[in-house]
C-alpha cells in the first residue's frame, strides 16, 4: 500500500527515543520528513544521525510555556508545511493516588495536559485541511494501571480532549486521533522491569497477561502511527486506536 507520505512534513515531539523515534523511523522510510524534538540536546543529535536525510532536530520540552511557539516557528522553517503532529511526552512518575504528592500531579498537569494543549494551538492556525494530529496515550485511557495514578488520571482526559478538538477541526478538514499503546519494549520498560529486582520474572508476569503472550516491539507501534498520520487513513479521526496485543477488555 502506497501511504502517501512521500514529501510530507511531520512534527514529533519526544520523539528522540522510544515510541517517538519508532514512529520517526516508519515515516522517514516511507519518503516523508521530520522534526524530531525532545528535552536532550545529545538525544536528539542521535536521533537525527539514525534518521539521517529528512530528518532534523530541535530541543523542547513541552511543560516550558515558551516551548510550542519555538517548536512551530521551528517546524514552519525546516519542513515548510506542516502536515502532522505526534504529540509525545514522557510518562509521569508512578504512584498510588494517596500516596502521590500533589507537586507530582502538578507537574504532570504541566507536561501531560497544558504543553500539548499549547503546542495544538499554536500550530492549528498554520495547519490545511489534510493535516492530522496524533496523541501518544495509553491504555489508562481505558482502564488503569496499577501504580500509575497520574496517568490513570489524566490521559483519559487527554483523550476527550482530542475527541473534542476532532469535532472542532472536523469541519477544515483536520483530523484528530490518539493511539494507546500497551507495554512495548522501550527503554523505560526496560528500566521499569530492572528496578523491579527481577527483571526477567516481571517480563514473564506481563507476558502471561497479554493475549498475544509477548510484549510489543518499537517498529510494530511505529508502523501503526505512520499509517494513521498519513492520508491513507483519511477517513480516520476522532477515534482512539489501540497498539496494546489484546491487553485491553473493553471492545
Amino acid at each position: 500500500m502506497d501511504l502517501g507520505l512521500g514529501g510530507r512534513g511531520y512534527l514529533l515531539t519526544g520523539a528522540s527515543r522510544g515510541l517517538g523515534l519508532a514512529t520517526a523511523r516508519a515515516l522517514v522510510a516511507d519518503g516523508a520528513r521530520v522534526l524530531v524534538s525532545s528535552r536532550s540536546a545529545g538525544s536528539v543529535d542521535a536521533a537525527v544521525a539514525e534518521l539521517g536525510d529528512g530528518a532534523s532536530g530541535v530541543v523542547a520540552d513541552l511543560a516550558d510555556p515558551g516551548a510550542a511557539e519555538h517548536l512551530v516557528t521551528t517546524a514552519r522553517e525546516r519542513l515548510g508545511t506542516v502536515d502532522g503532529l505526534l504529540v509525545s511526552v514522557g510518562g509521569p512518575a508512578p504512584g498510588s493516588v494517596l500516596e502521590t504528592p500533589e507537586d507530582a500531579w502538578r507537574a504532570a498537569v504541566d507536561s501531560v495536559l497544558l504543553g500539548p494543549l499549547r503546542l495544538v494551538r499554536a500550530l492549528v492556525p498554520h495547519l490545511s485541511a489534510g493535516a492530522v494530529i496524533g496523541f501518544v496515550l495509553s491504555t489508562s485511557v481505558r482502564q488503569p494501571i496499577g501504580s500509575l495514578a497520574i496517568s490513570n488520571g489524566l490521559r483519559p482526559g487527554l483523550a476527550m480532549t482530542a475527541k473534542a478538538l476532532s469535532d472542532e477541526l472536523g469541519p477544515r478538514g483536520i483530523r484528530v486521533l490518539g493511539l494507546m499503546p500497551g507495554t512495548i519494549a522501550t527503554d523505560r520498560i526496560t528500566e521499569i522491569e530492572a528496578a523491579s529486582g527481577d527483571p526477567a520474572a516481571a517480563r514473564a508476569r506481563t507476558e502471561r497477561s497479554i493475549p498475544l503472550r509477548r510484549v510489543g516491539q518499537p517498529e510494530e507501534f511505529g508502523r501503526v502511527a505512520a499509517f494513521l498520520l498519513s492520508p491513507a487513513a483519511s477517513y480516520v479521526t476522532g477515534t482512539m486506536v489501540a497498539v496494546d496485543g489484546g491487553v485491553l477488555r473493553t471492545p
